[in-house]
């Protein structure tokens, strides 16, 4: 809740709104005079305060932003009185609730040394002011090891901590009384911030800087909290992420609902599918395979340059929440990539903006792949015996597979459509699964594509849509290596990972690594059928796949993903998180942060595979750690 402040100074009327919603356990957000703000996400054992000094103090308001209860106020002695009032109130109903408080007041320390830096960002510097009192020094101890755990641009911070009779420096005055903090068992600390986020010089900021510094510092000072909550009050909060901000502000949702809107606006993958493939094969087989095929796309139902002019427009910087803006920012960065790749579709900059979109291949990826063609013949087939499902057949059988997670969330929502616009194979669309009119998928192959297809990219589509966040179902920056990884993961667990597969997978990527290195189309597809023994309509598709809209290698992430997703496993980690929606590998951590938070909810669907004893066997055999050419190696059950 926002207002206006009815007065020039802080009266009682808005001292009084603000208990009365603290006492019913309401979130407080209150514009203060002179440009200040109290925000109260809910009732917490703590409060960051930072007040402006007269002579300007840029930047250092942002540092207490972060958190889930914070004051920013001014520094005038006009003010002074109404935020000490303000505070004592604050403390005087907060505290019983917890049987101690904590204030930490934030303020700018001496700027560095510009002789010293050199040119450099300097070394971030905390000095923390204590009280003389016992009882702290455990807590003390944590809050200078938290701190010091921040490192900006590499370099780590250096920590002072002093124990005082006095915690803030001389003509300022306190915000709260010695009587009252004894009342409420309040401990007022000083922690002074070298303004390395500043031009020593000038004093201008540097934008980036501080918007690291924050990110770092924000984790310092939650476990700095949570140490102060566990040791010195009645409440034990299981995680540090639990004392972050759980409300999100109108201002998250705008960006979010804004980026979303350009996200759905156009499909990338969609429109980067030629719509003349089998006339383009009928073309190169008649021309001896010596001439490179024409490929023909989707007229473009957007014009990017306007969708970038939306894009830009998105006031970002309202967003004062870190973890949700590290989010939000990568999402913004990479829809103008996505973009950009529209606009230059067939030139000879596509190339180069796919490897920014999806990343350049690492050499373990390739060197996987080049074994994987040489462990697995040429020879190996699919099985064929129990036939084939043409699209028909095949849509009918991802219907039914679409009920069965309707009983788990009535709200999926997800169809089925075969489309004559794509000659063949299977894609996911905004959470619908599209089958070329021209696919024939070996019956043995149907189970572990229906867990690759809908058990992945329909259903993480779905939870995201789930959630309060619609990057979650449009898709977070990078997200797609961890969702093929996670697809053909399901794969093997269902039992239908095949050695042919496999084979494919490692062709793209030798695909994807000769187009980088300069390859013609002609070029590949040769090396694809005389040197690693591929048919030549299969050669073709992974050649199409991997040169179509002037070079995409998105291909690569396959077999990339499935490598990152059995490190992972078998390194312990958790399946379930992967799943709440369309999300990258380094996104995990601040999804589970934001899920303690309580601004992520569980995802309602699980793969269907799980429920399946054979498939959960396997999954625990990767726990012990297995790699991709072990997998090769075992035969499916």
């Amino acid at each position: 809740m926002t207002a206006r402040p009815r007065s020039k100074v802080i009266d009682d009327r808005l001292i009084e709104a603000v208990t009365r919603r603290l006492g019913d356990d309401l979130r407080i957000r209150r514009t203060l005079p002179e440009g200040g703000r109290l925000h109260i996400d809910r009732p917490l054992p703590f409060l960051c305060v930072y007040r402006r000094p007269p002579d300007g103090d840029d930047g250092t308001d942002r540092l207490v932003t972060t958190e889930a209860s914070y004051l920013v106020g001014s520094a005038s002695s006009r003010q002074t009185p109404g935020l000490k009032r303000l505070v004592e109130a604050v403390v005087a109903t907060v505290a019983p609730e917890f049987g101690a408080f904590l204030v930490v007041e934030i303020m700018a320390g001496p700027p560095s040394d510009p002789e010293g830096t050199e040119g450099r960002v300097a070394r971030p510097g905390f000095h923390l002011i204590a009280p003389r009192r016992d009882e702290l020094d455990e807590f003390l101890d944590t809050f200078e090891e938290a701190l010091a755990r921040v490192r900006l641009r590499g370099r780590r911070a250096d920590v002072r901590v002093s124990e005082s009779g006095r915690v803030l420096p001389k003509g300022i005055t306190g915000l709260i009384s010695a009587d009252a903090a004894r009342r409420a068992n309040c401990v007022v600390l000083g922690l002074e911030v070298a303004p390395v986020y500043r031009d020593p010089n000038t004093g201008d900021v540097y934008p980036l800087v501080l918007r690291e510094l924050r990110r770092r510092l924000s984790p310092a000072l939650k476990r700095s909290f949570y140490a102060f909550t566990h040791k010195l009050t009645t409440q034990r909060p299981r995680h540090f992420h639990v004392l972050g901000r759980r409300a999100v502000v109108r201002a998250v949702w705008d960006v979010d609902r804004k980026l979303s809107d350009v996200a759905e606006s156009f499909d990338l993958l969609l429109q980067l599918t030629p719509v003349n493939t089998e006339q383009a094969w009928n073309s190169f087989r008649r021309r001896s395979y010596e001439r490179a095929p024409v490929f023909r796309y989707r007229p473009s139902p957007v014009d990017p340059m306007l969708l970038k002019r939306r894009l830009f427009s998105v006031p970002l910087e309202r967003v004062e929440d870190p973890a949700i803006y590290g989010l939000l920012r990568e999402t913004q960065v990479e829809l103008d990539r996505k973009l950009t790749l529209l606009l230059d579709i067939n030139s000879p900059r596509f190339l180069h903006g796919s490897m920014q979109v999806y990343g350049e291949m690492g050499d373990e990826t390739l060197a996987t792949a080049e074994a994987l063609l040489d462990k697995i013949p040429p020879r190996s087939r699919e099985n064929t015996r129990e036939g084939h499902l043409d699209a028909a057949a095949f849509a009918e059988r991802a219907r039914e597979e679409i009920a069965h997670y309707e009983r788990q969330w009535a709200d999926i929502a997800a169809g089925v459509e075969v489309r004559a616009d794509i000659a063949s194979g299977l894609m996911v669309s905004h959470g619908n699964l599209l089958i070329g009119a021209g696919t024939r998928i070996p019956a043995s192959r149907a189970e572990a594509l229906l867990s690759h297809e809908i058990g992945t990219h329909v259903l993480t589509y779905h939870n995201g849509r789930a959630q309060l966040f619609r990057q979650l179902y449009s898709g977070l920056a990078g997200y797609e290596a961890l969702q093929e990884g996670l697809a053909v993961l399901a794969e093997y667990l269902i039992g239908g990972l095949s050695r042919p597969r496999l084979r494919l997978l490692a062709a793209r990527v030798v695909a994807v690594r000769r187009l980088i290195d300069g390859a013609s189309f002609v070029d590949t597809f040769r090396e694809l059928v005389g040197e690693r023994g591929f048919d030549r309509r299969t050669a073709f598709m992974i050649t199409m796949r991997v040169y179509r809209g002037g070079g995409l290698t998105k291909d690569a992430v396959y077999l990339q993903g499935l490598i990152d997703v059995l490190k992972y496993v078998g390194g312990g980690g958790d399946l379930k998180p992967l799943f709440v929606g369309k999300i990258a590998a380094h996104h995990v951590p601040v999804v589970r942060e934001l899920t303690w938070r309580g601004v992520l909810r569980a995802a309602p669907m699980m793969p269907r595979y799980l429920e399946n004893e054979s498939a959960r066997k396997r999954l625990a055999a990767l726990g012990h750690g297995t790699t991709v050419l072990e997998l090769a190696g075992r035969r499916r059950r």
